[in-house]
């Protein structure tokens, strides 16, 4: 009975899109301005991953936007989610969304995930961590919550990272809701920084300044779906949607009024009038680079890895709308070039990952959602 049950497990794993290390299903081979590679699917069969992240021992955790943690461990997408998750709401654009490694986690196993959560006034973004045990988390506890919540499903961010100086960076949309991007009084249309533990640093920009959440770290964002560190520099990147044109990447600076609502490339949907002001205005961060029409960026980091020489510093960005991975070409805080890679190829494309082994590693965000990896190949 035993036997029977293990091979009725391995067949399940095997239909849920598992692959051994090293193996996957080829998509064929491309040729780039710089490198020469092949976009290889690793796992199928997820439902609409939106996170990566690579544990130390080899194995990785995805989200997936309906909720479930999901492990592959050695190519194999584990048959049962980790257990514990805080409670999530898949509502919208919403659910469970990112997942970030604490910077010590060999020696504390926390583990923090940004998702959907519903309260009074509705949904907002949530961020919990907890202690990753086995094949559940443990000691589970939310550190910050986006206020006030707001009924609606769209806007919600929201990507996780830790700077250099090993406070978490939160990326929250403006839940649909114009104004709170210029609002210091909400939470939503800005850039968030906490410790570790969720506590406020007292050198966050707006400590102390009447009617602001001090956790505010940038605001005039409107829904922030990227979000990296420079290798060399340790500068935090950013890049935002847009309403019809006007998707932004900006470099993230403490108190930075980003503009949205009050200037924006973009147009208002289906009648292309303007929005706001225009385009500029004195005391608001022009981007680096704005996309228009709007590619609908999703997941982004930069390359440093030995896989592909010529990539280093290269930054790489997922394209949700027109399914391809752009790759830019920076120069100091400029973008001097831009390449469309494996258009169409994979489908809409949710985050851009660089792994351990230093190939880049892609999600797409579809109802059978894969994880592939970009893998150099001679030309």
């Amino acid at each position: 009975m035993k036997r029977l049950v293990a091979i009725f497990l391995l067949i399940c794993a095997l239909a849920a899109g598992a692959v051994s290390a090293g193996e996957g299903r080829s998509m064929g081979n491309f040729e780039s301005e710089e490198a020469a590679f092949k976009l290889v699917v690793l796992i199928e069969g997820l439902d609409h991953p939106w996170g990566l992240a690579f544990l130390p021992d080899g194995r990785m955790l995805v989200t997936e936007r309906s909720g479930q943690l999901r492990v592959i461990d050695n190519g194999v997408l584990g048959a049962e989610p980790i257990k514990g998750l805080p409670v999530i709401s898949s509502y919208g654009q919403g659910g469970l969304l990112d997942v970030a490694l604490h910077p010590d986690f060999e020696s504390n196993r926390l583990i923090y995930l940004s998702y959907a959560a519903a309260g009074s006034g509705g949904f907002g973004t949530e961020v919990a961590r907890g202690r990753l045990s086995g094949d559940r988390l443990e000691d589970v506890e939310v550190i910050f919550r986006a206020l006030p919540k707001f009924n609606g499903g769209r806007h919600f961010g929201s990507r996780l990272v830790f700077g250099r100086d090993g406070l978490l960076y939160i990326s929250l949309g403006d839940r649909g809701y114009r104004p709170n991007g210029q609002d210091l009084s909400t939470h939503p249309g800005s850039i968030i920084r906490l410790r570790d533990d969720g506590s406020v640093p007292k050198d966050n920009p707006f400590v102390g300044k009447p009617g602001a959440r001090p956790e505010i770290f940038t605001y005039g964002n409107r829904n922030v779906q990227g979000m990296t560190l420079e290798p060399d520099t340790g500068k935090l990147w950013a890049h935002e949607h847009g309403p019809q044109g006007g998707d932004e990447v900006n470099i993230v600076r403490a108190g930075t009024n980003y503009g949205w609502p009050t200037i924006t490339y973009g147009r208002n949907y289906g009648i292309g009038t303007r929005i706001g002001e225009g385009t500029q205005k004195n005391g608001m961060a022009q981007p680096v680079l704005q996309w228009t029409p709007s590619i609908a960026p999703s997941g982004m980091t930069f390359y440093d890895g030995d896989g592909f020489p010529n990539w280093k510093g290269n930054l790489f960005v997922g394209s949700l709308k027109f399914e391809y991975l752009v790759r830019l070409k920076v120069d100091e805080e400029r973008i001097v070039h831009q390449e469309k890679l494996i258009e169409g190829a994979l489908g809409r494309i949710r985050d851009v990952r660089q792994g351990p082994d230093g190939l880049i590693y892609l999600l797409s965000d579809e109802s059978n959602g894969v994880i592939a990896r970009l893998e150099p190949v001679e030309p």
